[in-house]
């Protein structure tokens, strides 16, 4: 068994911190594996589509290649395998309206689909089976060690105006049973609004997508979506599986890093920061908020006691659990600016905030920017015993 050393041009592997449980930047190849049922009869009509859609994903940036297998007990059940130099070019195509757009055939013919992600961490070589030369990406360094907790997020806009509606609608209902079954419970809720953006984050142990699956079949929480429904400002009708799902799959907000410093505090305030990227720069604003927040967790003086970072497209969100107020201390250690040096690309990265060839005066401007970043709480529920 052989294993290929991450490159050196990874910064974020190199600087990872052992507190960090997830993460989607540390330059390791990703294998991409996608459970599909299809009806039956419609085999020809989903063969068809995905060649379509194979033709497409070869020219992705960052993909390396597929494989589409037919399960041999059950010629309903397909499996599609991709892999990918490392996450952030797969999250970034996904995430795509034209990736929304090109897969909306399949739907049509597959009954269920399920979709898995992960880091290569060891491999094994098999030289004759190409040149012998190590694929593009590198390896994880080593397994991180989780809590058993998994993080998601949803977020969509509101009409202009109605923000003061949809958050007392979104604040009165009763929450949903925590248990969905044997092994999946759901944890805690935090839903937060920034200017008209509603953004709902969700902590679940065990199946991510059974959990969905449970809240969304609650009576209550159905009577909250439908009450929201006149304020959105995407149309929605729940009663049809098609617009539900282009809703909510342009509404999926995945966390792409979670760091904590292994500390708990009953005392702890959650918070919850929306920060403006400048067109094509979420990624990279989220990566180095995550390096930012990594670093943190190995300074015992840091007031942050845990941080997720959400992103879609240029969407960036960060959740963070502090020790009393984020006016505590020195902000820029709350809002992910404890590095200096980062202080001027994260200026490039940011709308609304000019760019100064001053450090001092950059970091200043940067501050100004982000005083409207937080996000108003609407309201956090944790489940009993979580």
């Amino acid at each position: 068994m052989t294993t290929t050393p991450t490159p050196a041009s990874e910064p974020l592997t190199r600087q990872l911190s052992h507190h960090v449980s997830q993460t989607v930047f540390d330059g390791s190849r990703l294998r991409v594996v996608l459970l599909v049922e299809v009806y039956d009869g419609a085999q020809q009509q989903f063969l068809e589509t995905y060649e379509q859609l194979r033709s497409h994903v070869e020219s992705v940036p960052g993909h390396l290649g597929e494989q589409l297998c037919q399960s041999i007990e059950n010629p309903s059940q397909w499996l599609i395998t991709s892999e990918w130099e490392s996450a952030p070019p797969f999250l970034n195509w996904v995430s795509s309206e034209e990736h929304v757009r090109m897969v909306k055939p399949l739907h049509s013919c597959v009954r269920d689909t399920r979709s898995l992600r992960f880091h290569v961490v060891r491999e094994t070589a098999h030289p004759a089976a190409g040149t012998g030369s190590a694929p593009r990406g590198g390896l994880q360094t080593s397994p991180r060690i989780g809590d058993g907790v998994i993080r998601h997020a949803l977020t969509f806009t509101v009409k202009p105006g109605t923000e003061g509606t949809v958050a007392e609608i979104l604040a009165d209902y009763a929450s949903p049973e925590p248990r969905v079954d044997d092994t999946t419970r759901l944890c805690r809720t935090s839903l937060f609004l920034h200017g008209n953006r509603v953004v709902r984050a969700i902590e679940v142990r065990g199946d991510l997508l059974a959990a969905l699956r449970h809240v969304a079949e609650q009576p209550e929480v159905r009577a909250v979506e439908e009450a929201i429904n006149p304020y959105l400002e995407q149309d929605r009708d729940l009663g049809d599986p098609e617009s539900a799902r282009v809703f909510y799959t342009r509404a999926a907000l995945p966390a792409v890093h979670h760091v904590t410093a292994g500390e708990q505090d009953p005392a702890a305030r959650r918070h919850a920061l929306s920060y403006p990227a400048r067109p094509g720069c979420g990624m990279r604003l989220a990566q180095l908020l995550a390096e930012g927040d990594a670093a943190a967790a190995d300074d015992p003086r840091s007031p942050v006691l845990c941080s997720t970072v959400f992103q879609r497209d240029d969407v960036v969100v960060r959740l963070v659990d502090v020790r009393g107020d984020l006016d505590d201390g020195d902000p820029a250690v709350a809002l992910g600016l404890a590095d200096a040096g980062r202080v001027a690309e994260l200026t490039t990265l940011l709308d609304g905030a000019a760019e100064e060839d001053d450090p001092a005066l950059a970091g200043g401007e940067l501050l100004r920017a982000l005083e409207g970043a937080r996000m108003d709480l609407v309201t956090d529920r944790r489940a009993p015993g979580a």
